[in-house]
């Protein structure tokens, strides 16, 4: 097998910790009692799919999710229950990525909206992380930019070709296993990040297998 020469890490659930239910449990406050039905990390209805693609904005996001429930949360109160999944990242997590960086070309990828960008780089620069955050990957890919998303092939294949990556020279890790098939369908190599696990733990394990 040939030697990893790049990794492309997904965010929620591997360097940012999530916890869906948080939001489940803010929206089942504020009146949408079934809210896992419209979004989990398996499944997701087309509303959320077209907001993480950047086809739709905020304010649509937010109408259409009312208007589908006929419900009138304020948009305020509706992004607190958006971000409520939005936990922290562990310092660890990228200390561990600057220190793999000069081996290795890292890159992100990341199925995500612009409420929850705002949200977790805020929270960064509360921490005076951004910086630090962004330097750790050569190239950082989001969803709702890229007009795209993962498991799609072609979400993929943007990042190998304007990066010139060779797909079985590089290492996807995602916490979806959704995803991990649909790097699979490009030969990418993946490793499947189960619950409760760290990057920090496992990874250069990992590294080493796909090496042998």
């Amino acid at each position: 097998m040939s030697e990893i020469k790049n990794i492309i890490f997904d965010l929620g659930g591997v360097i940012l910790n999530l916890d869906y239910s948080k939001t489940v449990n803010e929206f089942k406050k504020l009146g949408v009692l079934n809210f896992q039905e419209l979004y989990s990390q398996k499944k997701q209805s087309i509303v959320f799919d077209d907001f993480e693609k950047g086809n739709i904005q905020s304010e649509k996001f937010i109408s259409s999710i009312n208007i589908a429930k006929n419900l009138k949360i304020k948009e305020f109160d509706f992004i607190n229950a958006w971000n409520a999944m939005i936990l922290e990242i562990p310092i660890q997590r990228l200390e561990f990525i600057e220190a793999i960086k000069d081996d290795y070309k890292v890159f992100l990828l990341s199925n995500t909206n612009e409420i929850h960008i705002n949200k977790f780089e805020d929270d960064l620069i509360k921490e005076k992380m951004l910086d630090k955050f962004h330097n750790c990957f050569d190239k950082i890919y989001y969803s709702s930019r890229m007009g795209k998303r993962k498991p799609d092939e072609n979400c993929f294949s943007q990042v190998l070709e304007e990066n010139k990556l060779i797909p079985y020279q590089t290492l996807f890790i995602d916490d979806s296993i959704q995803h991990i098939n649909g790097a699979k369908q490009l030969g990418i190599q993946t490793f499947h990040l189960g619950k409760n696990k760290s990057i920090t733990d496992l990874v250069p394990d990992i590294i080493q297998s796909k090496r042998r």
